[in-house]
């Protein structure tokens, strides 16, 4: 899911990304092995993902009062054929990996703080990307 735009006659490619948000236990496994998964995961036969503009609720929702979460970006293009953009709760499509996916594969990682809620807070330069995403709210 990339495009691209010509910027001075050549030819530049946006990278979108998506986002994987891990508990410190899950963190710590992926470190371990190099392959990032988490128990839902296993269980559903696809890797969770979500956008820049899905992935607060998302920490709000699942990840509320875990510390140490640590939040990854991937290129969504990296994944191909693997990556499916499926409707989750509310109808939204979310971005699901149906394959493995790696650590060192990650273009950022964050380790969040979390809010006074104890829900995780994005990075403020991931929630400046939601404004160009095509989904809508989080998994």
């Amino acid at each position: 899911m990339c495009s691209e735009r010509r910027a001075a006659g050549e030819r530049e490619k946006v990278v979108v990304q998506i986002y994987k948000a891990l508990t410190a236990d899950a963190a710590s496994s992926a470190e371990a092995t190099g392959r990032v998964e988490a128990p839902v995961d296993r269980t559903d036969g696809y890797v969770h993902f979500s956008t820049a503009s899905q992935i607060g609720e998302t920490l709000s929702k699942w990840f509320r009062g875990e510390r140490g979460v640590v939040l990854l970006a991937y290129d969504a293009d990296g994944f191909g054929s693997a990556l499916r953009w499926e409707p989750s709760r509310g109808g939204d499509l979310f971005p699901h990996v149906y394959g493995e996916v790696w650590l060192a594969a990650a273009l950022r990682r964050w380790t969040l703080d979390n809010d006074a809620d104890g829900a995780p807070l994005p990075p403020a330069e991931v929630l400046e990307g939601s404004t160009k995403d095509r989904s809508g709210a989080g998994e």
